[in-house]
Order: C-alpha cells, then structure tokens, then sequence
C-alpha cells in the first residue's frame, strides 16, 4: 500500500510510520512540526519506503499533491492538547476542524479507498454513564473537545453524503515513548520526566478525576486492526482497556516503579476539565476481538524503563 500519514513525526503517527515501513509499504509522513518532533523519525530517514513533507495540514495544495495515488491515509494531525485550545481556541479549530475538512475533501477528490480519523474520547466529555460506548452524548466543556467533535461530525457527514469509507476512531488516553514531555505534554510523560529526575508530579484538583489509558501498542494494534479490516470499513469505534485509573493512583504508581521517595503536589483545578472517561468497548471487541495487552502497570514499566535508556542522557546535557 501507499499510506499517507499526516501528523506523520507525532507520538501517534511516528510509531504507525514505523510499522507500516517495516512492512513494506510506501509511507508518506505529512508534518509541520508543531507537535511532531525529528527524532521520533530519525531512523525511517534516508529509507526507500519513506517520504517526509514537512506542510501545514491546511496547506490544501501541498496536502493534495502528496496524497495522489494513496491507499489509505491516516489523519492524525491535529492541535492536541486541552490547555493550549484554551489559550487559542481559534488556532485549535483551525487546525482541528479545517484540517479534517481538507482530508477528507481531498480524499474524496481522489478516491481513496480507506480514510482513517483520529477523533478522541474527549468528545464525549465526563462520563455520564459507564463504560462509555460510542452512542454516549457528546458533550465536551472545552475548545479542544469541542473541535474534536466538529471534525469527528464531518468524517460522519461526509461518509453520509459521499458515501466515503471514512473510519472514526476515538482512542482513549494514549501513552508511551515518544510522548511529547515539555509545554503541553501528555500527563504520564511530564509525571514520568519529573519523577525519574526527583522532582514531584504536579496534580491538577484533587487527583480523584479518572481516565482509560491505553498504551501506545494496543493503540497502533487498533488503527492496524482497522486498516487492514474486511469487516469494517466506515463508522465510529472506540479503542481502550475498559479499565479506570485516577490521576492520583498514576502519580503514585509512577513513584513505586520509579523507587522514588516523593509526593504528588496539588495545584489548582485546569478549566474545563473532564472529570470521568472509561471505554466500553464492546463493538471493538464483537468487530475485531480486539482486547488491550497491556494493564496500566506494565505499560508505565515500559515508558519508564524507555525513559531510563533513551532520555535520561537528554536530560543531563550541559544547558
């Protein structure tokens, strides 16, 4: 396959870019480096199958003329995190929003026969009942979520009225190597980073707000499930471990496997944030039988043992 995959040098798409090179497809990594960083690609440089276009995702014209002749595309670029849409809602929907408009108006111009969405759980906004499945009210109380939600529709409108093969899916919170851990990182890298340089995790509210997470190989194992499906081809999924984990646990379980004497310091509340999301997923289950390998424990084993051989030199250059 010829696989475009914008977003292509982030934590997400920086591990499909590496498993579908691997395999032997062509990879187009589509990335302006917002979010996305050189080395998480560094090793696919120079290689036959592996293409990078560094564009903006709302660069219409550089996105269409890097998009002829592909499979599928995965749509992965988007502004991500939920402080800094605070800050810049409109830069957020801009990204968010207009972006996804352009996938998709490109991947219908061009027939492309699998399109591939990135949304996320925090469309739905706290749970209202749980596990949460994929008909669960969309009610996200920020920017973030809100133009998530605005992209997550349009894949739907335009699968309804082009009858486009457009697959939405909403993973639950994703972590593992790679995750971006300066400014506005993901929380169990920054917690990681502290931690293993003796500093204490910094909690927003009382810590009592939960989350499903699921780590980074049973997140790529879910969009290659998707991918390379026969069953499915259009419609939205949810992808998770089912299992809830609050944010104080995390910190704590962060020290234990860190062998740190530290604890968590609370600060106050962010706005807007959800207080509550945990996965059914069922259909995941019923389509592919797909179940998370990794419980909460061993996968922060893992970021954490990564961490230790991979960043720790990082962290100790002069300046």
């Amino acid at each position: 396959m010829k696989i475009l995959i914008t977003g292509g040098a982030g934590f997400q798409g920086s591990h499909l870019c590496e498993k579908y090179v691997k395999e032997g497809h062509t990879v187009i990594c589509y990335d302006n480096f917002m979010n996305g960083d050189l080395s998480n690609i560094r090793s696919l440089l120079g290689h036959r199958n592996f293409k990078l276009v560094k564009a903006d995702i709302r660069d219409f014209d550089t996105l269409e003329k890097n998009s002829i002749g592909c499979d599928s595309i995965f749509h992965l670029a988007a502004q991500i995190h939920v402080d800094r849409s605070v800050v810049d809602p409109k830069e957020t929907y801009d990204i968010n929003v207009l972006g996804t408009l352009n996938t998709l108006e490109i991947a219908r111009r061009h027939d492309v026969d699998r399109v591939i969405v990135a949304s996320s759980s925090e469309v739905y906004g706290s749970a209202k009942s749980v596990p949460m499945n994929e008909d669960h009210p969309l009610e996200a109380p920020h920017p973030y979520g809100a133009s998530k939600t605005a992209a997550d529709r349009m894949c739907f409108a335009y699968s309804q009225t082009y009858s486009m093969p457009i697959n939405i899916i909403r993973c639950f919170n994703i972590y593992g190597p790679k995750q971006k851990d300066t400014g506005y990182g993901g929380a169990l890298s920054i917690f990681t980073k502290r931690v293993l340089s003796g500093i204490p995790p910094i909690i927003y509210g009382d810590g009592k707000q939960t989350r499903d997470y699921m780590y980074i190989t049973d997140c790529v194992k879910a969009y290659d499930l998707v991918l390379k499906s026969k069953k499915f081809n259009g419609g939205v999924i949810n992808f998770g471990t089912g299992q809830e984990t609050s944010i104080l646990d995390l910190a704590n379980i962060i020290i234990k496997i860190s062998k740190k004497d530290l604890k968590p310091v609370f600060v106050d509340p962010r706005p807007g944030e959800v207080d509550r999301l945990i996965a059914d997923i069922t259909r995941a289950k019923k389509l592919f039988g797909f179940k998370a390998d990794y419980s909460i424990e061993r996968g922060l084993t893992e970021l954490i043992n990564w961490y230790k051989h991979y960043k720790q030199e990082e962290w100790t250059k002069p300046g």
